[in-house]
């Protein structure tokens, strides 16, 4: 039975006994649902490039995300999924050398940028895309982070997807001034560097940034973290991404032909998925997986709790006593037994 009033945290950040969370799917394209305290807004989604109007580039085969997780209209409290954008440096091959493609100009659809590390792609190019009318901007704390490049290896490895290149992880945290109130925000990436086999290509991944008023941010913080640990990625939309993207690299195939390997494949990935997920949880209770996950949900303000009816670990908060779950994947925590 779902509580009367849902009760959250008060106006000034303190926490309140009793929180609820509703499950809400991504709006675009059903790529993923996600717990969302209840009452908050939901902005954005899924975005792809127009493909009718445009050449098929590097930058164009991947669907981009940008999402928002907010408290209400002004987005006073949110949690903001930042798009991945592919960069090239270009310094070790002939043509960078020569000076063909200075900084900033355009490689196969992607811009060319010398390789940054994660703490310098949020100094740099994060914050100013996402506050461009921010002043008063000061960096309170930044931080290489290891933890979210191994969060970020596992996930890749229990999709399905290969995580075999070189990586780097990085917190930055910023006060600034918008709309007339000052803020505290907190911003994670992962950098993703495929080296000069790849002809220098590197993108960010796992891109986040979670702010509140200047003073509340800390109390939000465990909040905002279970929104960003909570989400599960459609098997269904993910299969038929991989599948989009093998389709766009080839373009050999004809229509008919394109059609029945996607179908084909897709079936096949949709099985993958699901016996992935079934080792997921054996993996999990191994324990050189358990000290590395145990040291990444401290980080993000969360604990797992055993499913009494399937007897599987689920990921949720660790800011109250008690979880409840219903059918629809909705939570409820208090801290009253």
């Amino acid at each position: 039975q779902e509580p009367r009033q849902h009760a959250g945290l008060s106006t000034h950040g303190s926490r309140a006994n009793a929180f609820t969370y509703q499950r809400r799917m991504e709006p675009n394209e059903g790529a993923f649902n996600l717990s969302v305290p209840y009452g908050w807004q939901i902005e954005g989604g899924i975005l792809r490039a127009d493909l009718m109007r445009q050449v098929i580039d590097a930058q164009s085969i991947e669907a981009k995300l940008d999402f928002t997780v907010k408290r209400d209209a002004a987005g006073s409290v949110l949690i903001r999924w930042c798009p991945e954008v592919k960069y090239c440096d270009v310094h070790t091959s002939p043509a960078g050398m020569m000076g063909f493609f200075p900084p900033g100009s355009n490689y196969q659809g992607m811009v060319v940028c010398p390789l940054m590390s994660a703490r310098e792609f949020l100094l740099q190019t994060v914050f100013p895309w996402a506050h461009p009318e921010a002043s008063q901007v000061q960096v309170v704390a930044q931080e290489s982070q290891p933890l979210l490049v191994q969060n970020y290896r596992r996930r890749m490895a229990a999709l399905g997807v290969p995580a075999q290149f070189s990586y780097d992880g990085g917190t930055v945290t910023f006060t600034y001034l918008e709309t007339g109130i000052r803020f505290k925000e907190k911003a994670y990436a992962v950098i993703e560097n495929m080296g000069p086999m790849a002809g220098g290509m590197w993108s960010n991944k796992d891109t986040v940034l979670l702010r509140a008023p200047e003073g509340e941010l800390e109390a939000w913080e465990p909040v905002l973290h279970h929104v960003l640990e909570s989400v599960k990625i459609s098997h269904e939309w993910l299969a038929r991404e991989i599948v989009n993207q093998e389709f766009l690299s080839r373009c050999f195939l004809n229509a008919q032909r394109a059609s029945q390997a996607r179908d084909r494949r897709m079936l096949e990935i949709q099985q993958q998925l699901q016996q992935l997920d079934r080792e997921i949880v054996k993996h999990r209770q191994r324990a050189n997986v358990e000290i590395q996950n145990d040291a990444y949900l401290t980080l993000m303000d969360q604990e797992e709790y055993v499913n009494p009816y399937t007897g599987e670990p689920e990921t949720g908060s660790n800011q109250w006593g008690y979880r409840w779950v219903n059918a629809d994947g909705d939570e409820f925590y208090t801290d009253n037994e």
